[in-house]
């Protein structure tokens, strides 16, 4: 009697044991890292969004700047948050890359306002306008952070999907290969922005007189 029982303990740990080994418990463990690491880099691209329209209406107030550059900006905004950033878009790498492309068009649209307004002395004195620069450029690096934390995090997860035995797991279980920022991607956010400064500034002009 004392032996079944003995067996049948050992039987009901046996489950437990082989999820173990098998990599079940990392899984949960990392998959919750990379939730984590999203729901931050998801933060910091909404704090740059809702920053972009007081930045805009402190530009507008300038005369004669440039509407191109606001209407990109506005455009890629538009766009970026038009995208529904579930948690289950890291599961699908088209919407992520989509997802990814948009955020980096904003980038590019709001490094290139960043550096229009350099040829706009009253905006460059506007305390306002300054005060959100700073915020913007902070906001940036805090993406910065994020982005390469979500990224270390579906690493070690990926790695742990594709390696044996516990590629088997993520069969079983369904724990697909995530989606991360691509190379192209980072490239195309740290591109600066091409600004023609030939054509003088209407502000500059006006000031002088």
């Amino acid at each position: 009697m004392r032996l079944s029982r003995s067996w049948l303990a050992a039987l009901a740990l046996l489950p437990a044991l082989l999820l173990s080994g098998c990599g079940y418990n990392d899984f949960q463990r990392l998959d919750e890292q990379v939730k984590a690491a999203w729901s931050e880099v998801l933060n910091q691209y909404q704090r740059r969004a809702d920053l972009v329209p007081n930045l805009v209406a402190t530009v507008k107030g300038e005369a004669n700047f440039e509407q191109e550059t606001l209407t990109k900006v506005i455009e890629a905004r538009a766009k970026a948050t038009s995208i529904q950033a579930t948690p289950e878009l890291v599961n699908n790498p088209e919407a992520f890359n989509k997802f990814q492309q948009a955020q980096g068009e904003l980038s590019s649209a709001l490094s290139r306002l960043l550096v229009v307004t350099e040829n706009y002395p009253n905006l460059k004195a506007n305390q306002a306008f300054q005060d959100l620069r700073v915020q913007l450029e902070g906001t940036e690096n805090r993406i910065t952070v994020a982005r390469n934390r979500y990224i270390k995090a579906v690493a070690d997860y990926n790695v742990l999907t594709r390696s044996f035995p516990t590629n088997l797991t993520a069969m079983i279980f369904k724990y697909p290969v995530k989606a991360s920022f691509t190379v192209a991607n980072e490239a195309q956010i740290s591109a600066p922005p091409s600004v023609n400064f030939d054509k003088p500034a209407a502000p500059a002009a006006a000031a002088s007189r």
